[in-house]
């Protein structure tokens, strides 16, 4: 697929630049990547982790090289000289920014002719932030969406060009949502590409009466209470996969849990009530939940019916 930019004595596909950083960045880039030629692409630096400190590539970085496309790095894009070199010799059509994890400033805003657009994995102006995702499964919002819009000085405000929604499945993981609305947002992005193109659409302004938030996820925000609803538990394990993972406690040791669902038994809450296929059920305020997958501490994830067995789990056994 390819466009053109027509103007009085000009007729040429657009330039179009991408900054991105992590794993939504990468999704979207490897369905962009597919339909547009992108003229420069620019990601964090290696970061350093793990045993030993190895350099960690970002996601946006190993999708480049699944790709075969260049990639630059810089970690202040906004005052990296050899970017606002090329930026002023020959600005983009548009500079595509998502999960870039760096503010974007002038002239970078508004020197490209459509600006700095951003895929948003919500319906702008709710969910504003770090966490849409993961805020709106915490919420168990039955509806989602994606927003393509463009930057601006305050975070996450700018007009709007497209949106989609979509519902929510009960069993939906962040990761699952993820994946989903990368692809919706990339579509919408080559649409939009494309209508900028010949001039067949528009900015709207966001609502501000209507703006919420969704701030970064906090590492206690992953513990499991069993004090608070059984809903709430599994929206909790829903948002938190593939990361950070949510927990319980279980003899003073941390047990993450990938997959849950809910259960109508009863009782005191983090009280083992019972077995479901050798799935133990946990009590919380208002009903129960099945634990389905889970990981102990120093170990690999496993089917909580083999974790119970092999835990010797048995009824009246409390998690915390």
């Amino acid at each position: 697929m390819s466009f053109s930019v027509t103007k009085p004595g000009i007729n040429r596909k657009p330039v179009l630049w991408f900054f991105g950083t992590g794993a939504f960045a990468a999704s979207c880039l490897g369905h962009i990547a597919e339909k547009v030629e992108l003229d420069l692409i620019v990601t964090s630096p290696p970061s350093s982790g793990g045993r030993g400190l190895k350099s960690i590539s970002s996601p946006v970085e190993r999708a480049c090289d699944s790709l075969s496309l260049p990639v630059s790095h810089s970690s202040s894009v906004s005052e990296e000289a050899e970017v606002l070199a090329r930026l002023r010799e020959s600005p983009p059509d548009c500079i595509l920014v998502v999960d870039f994890g760096q503010r974007i400033k002038e002239p970078l805003l508004s020197t490209p002719a459509w600006g700095c657009l951003n895929i948003h994995p919500s319906l702008l102006p709710a969910y504003r932030g770090a966490a849409p995702i993961q805020r709106a499964l915490l919420n168990g919002d039955s509806v989602s969406g994606v927003s393509l819009f463009r930057l601006v000085e305050e975070m996450d405000a700018g007009p709007i060009l497209f949106q989609e929604k979509m519902k929510l499945g009960e069993t939906m993981t962040a990761g699952e949502l993820l994946e989903i609305l990368a692809e919706k947002g990339s579509k919408l992005y080559i649409e939009g590409v494309k209508c900028l193109c010949d001039g067949s659409c528009s900015f709207r302004e966001q609502d501000s009466e209507m703006t919420s938030y969704a701030p970064k996820i906090q590492k206690h925000e992953a513990e499991c209470l069993w004090t608070g609803s059984s809903r709430g538990v599994v929206n909790r394990v829903r948002a938190m996969n593939p990361s950070p993972g949510a927990y319980t406690m279980l003899g003073g040791k941390r047990l993450k849990i990938w997959e849950a669902v809910l259960h109508q038994f009863s009782g005191r809450p983090g009280e083992i009530v019972g077995f479901s296929d050798g799935s133990p059920i946990v009590a919380a305020s208002d009903g129960s939940v099945v634990l389905l997958s889970v990981q102990p501490e120093g170990k690999r994830r496993i089917e909580a019916a083999e974790w119970a067995r092999g835990s010797r789990l048995k009824k009246g056994d409390f998690l915390h």
